[in-house]
This record gives C-alpha cells, sequence and structure tokens, in this order.
C-alpha cells in the first residue's frame, strides 16, 4: 500500500459535498446530515437519481470484472475515484486477479479523509493513491509509475467524472494526453452522464446552481468523441445496463447515462 502524506484537511461538514452525496445515494456510510438532506432534496424532485447512481456503479463493476478476467489486465489506474462504496475498482479486480495493482486518483480533500478505505489490498497485489487533480495528466502518470509497470498493459477508468469539466475541449484533451502515455495492448474504461429527460436537466441545473461542484451532462453522441483513436469492443458506448448485462442487471432508461471499454493498440 501506498499512502498520502500531509497534514489531514480540515473540512465543513455542515456544507453538502457532491461525492459525499453520490455516498449517500448509494448506500454509503460517509456522508452527513448536510450531504443527506441534499441528496433527499435532489431525490425528491427526481426519484430516479438513487437508481441511476447504482446503475453508474454496476457498470463499473462489470467493465472491472471483463478487464481483469476476459482481457487479462492486472494494473488499473482509477481518475476521479471518489469515496470508497460497495465494490471499489481494488476489490473487484483484485477478487478475479489477486496480483492485481490499483492505483486511484484524486485531489479531493474529502477523498483523502476516507482513503485507507482505498488502500486495502491482497498480499500478491498492491493499491495505492495519487493526490492530484485529474487535469494534472502529468502529475497523474508519474504518480501511478510509483506502483505500475508503465511497460506494461494498464486501464485507465474513467467512470462518470468528466462531467465535472465544464469545457469540452479541456475534457476531450485530457483523455487523449492520458491514453497517448499507456502502452499498446491498454484499455480505456469510459462513461459519461446524460439527461434522461428533461425534468432530469432542470433539477440538475438547478443543483449547478447551488454553489455545489457541476456536472455538465453530454449526449452520447459527443461524449463517444472522449473514445477517439481507441477500438470499441462489444456492444460499443452504450447505456449502462446494456453493456453486457447480467441477469439481475435493472433497465430503468437508456439514457441516464452511456459507456464502453476500448483497447489502445
Amino acid at each position: 500500500m501506498t499512502e498520502p502524506t500531509g497534514p489531514s484537511p480540515r473540512i465543513d461538514t455542515s456544507v453538502p459535498h457532491s461525492a459525499r452525496v453520490w455516498n449517500y445515494w448509494l448506500g454509503g456510510k460517509d456522508h452527513y446530515p448536510a450531504d443527506q438532506a441534499a441528496g433527499d432534496a435532489y431525490s425528491s424532485k427526481y426519484p430516479n437519481i438513487v437508481p441511476f447512481a447504482g446503475e453508474s456503479r454496476d457498470f463499473l463493476r462489470r467493465t472491472i470484472t471483463f478487464l481483469a478476467r476476459d482481457a487479462g489486465i492486472r494494473q488499473f489506474i482509477d481518475l476521479g475515484a471518489g469515496l470508497p462504496t460497495r465494490d471499489n475498482t481494488h476489490e473487484v479486480a483484485q477478487r478475479i486477479a489477486p496480483d492485481s495493482r490499483v492505483v486511484y486518483v484524486d485531489h479531493d480533500p474529502i477523498v483523502l479523509l476516507h482513503v485507507h478505505a482505498l488502500l486495502t489490498s491482497t498480499p500478491e497485489g498492491a493499491t495505492a493513491y495519487v493526490q492530484s487533480d485529474m487535469r494534472e495528466t502529468g502529475a497523474v502518470m508519474d504518480g501511478a509509475a510509483r506502483t505500475l509497470d508503465m511497460n506494461k498493459p494498464i486501464a485507465l477508468v474513467i467512470n462518470d467524472v468528466l462531467g465535472h469539466i465544464v469545457d469540452w475541449d479541456e475534457a476531450r484533451g485530457l483523455v487523449r494526453r492520458l491514453v497517448d502515455r499507456l502502452p499498446s495492448g491498454s484499455y480505456l474504461s469510459l462513461s459519461h452522464s446524460t439527461a434522461s429527460d428533461p425534468e432530469h436537466q432542470v433539477v440538475q441545473d438547478e443543483y449547478n446552481r447551488s454553489g455545489a461542484i457541476p456536472y455538465i451532462f453530454r449526449e452520447p453522441s459527443v461524449a463517444v468523441e472522449l473514445f477517439e483513436g481507441t477500438e470499441l469492443v462489444e456492444p460499443g458506448f452504450t447505456s449502462w445496463p446494456r453493456w453486457r448485462p447480467e441477469a439481475n442487471t435493472g433497465r430503468l432508461t437508456d439514457r441516464a447515462g452511456w459507456g464502453g471499454v476500448a483497447r489502445i493498440a
């Protein structure tokens, strides 16, 4: 395990935070009354947000399963990891391949407070945490290199976080810079939320105006451009529940969020 160093951040728990609200919707424990109140206010106006959060997490679990079991990947970079909850990337990967090595990347002080829950590992594998803004792609990759062999295939996991980058060119550019640093045979696993219906967009717009960290919905026809230069595996870029569904995969809508996995030649 590799742990971050430095003083613990001071957090105002009276102010809701998007990572803790998301943790609340997922049934996690790392949230406070202000986060629960904000989450309840959102879900009271748009109840589907709670199962949507679950669909996003299940997409992550299925894609990590594919990468570790079917693609034989043993190294992972999870960008914008967020707060620990069920089926974290290292837990899924190491259940299949105990020697998997996982590097989590996040710059949020909220995440740093709870990072010890992400830094468990099997004896054969490893987990590490890089405290860096995902926009600082050089720092991200240099930090990952302390744990991973950058000459062997790596899965870059970007699960539903690029909506926090408002500028589209900036979001697309950071994905391209990271992909260009990965060796041949690596994979990109990426998902992005979109407005499932007009009511969802209205509630999200209210949330974005509240002073919280904004999240920008993007249509699938736009978000798919993030895979430029890679080879999407079947079934391509599709809605979360349609990506290699299992017997227990629910399906509320095909528009809550889309994702895919692609091989880097």
